[in-house]
């Protein structure tokens, strides 16, 4: 678990990192930070504009320092493909959470029916895969998607499947935590 305070410098670090973006300047990773961050971690950067989501992109997986995935994951989320590129003049009406992952871990199931009993609503965050197709939804989708089926049946399009999909033979789904930082609202 990160501290308040790593937490916000991370924060910081995304903020200072989506303005040089989008201004077309490069992010230095910084000199002095609490080692921790170099832990690797998965990492979302979620951009929220007058509530609404404006950009969410990130590394499911440990394969970056938690430093550098946070540095990826925020450029990225100002060029998510759903959405227009993050322009200069949005800045100051851009709001940043970060959330940093726990390694996902298969459910393991009989029954793909079983997957709704192994899931916890607002807690876990979940990975689908068949094949090439994969989608991922964080804990926070919960709050618009509240019903188990319903859920499970969004990320099933998310990943370019159909609805239902996840009841089938060789999905697998994979679940995870998250501890989130975001910037305070006005």
């Amino acid at each position: 678990m990160l501290t308040r305070e790593q937490g916000h410098f991370l924060l910081r670090l995304a903020r200072q990192t989506i303005e040089n973006f989008v201004r077309g300047e490069k992010t230095k990773k910084p000199e002095k930070y609490d080692k921790i961050l170099n832990e690797k971690r998965g990492v979302f950067c979620t951009l929220t504009k007058d509530g609404q989501l404006r950009g969410c992109v990130g590394l499911p997986y440990a394969v970056k320092p938690m430093i550098d995935a946070v540095i990826e994951a925020s450029q990225s989320a100002c060029l998510d493909t759903r959405f227009k590129p993050v322009k200069e003049e949005e800045l100051d009406k851009i709001k940043i959470e970060l959330s940093i992952l726990t390694d996902p871990v298969l459910i393991k199931v009989k029954n793909p029916e079983e997957h709704l009993k192994k899931i916890v609503p607002n807690k876990d965050g979940l990975i689908i895969k068949y094949g090439f197709y994969s989608g991922l939804f964080l804990p926070q989708v919960w709050k618009e998607l509240p019903a188990k089926e319903e859920f499970l049946d969004h990320l099933c399009l998310k990943a370019g499947l159909p609805k239902g999909f996840w009841k089938n033979e060789g999905v697998k789904l994979y679940k995870f935590n998250i501890q989130s930082f975001k910037e305070d609202f006005p």
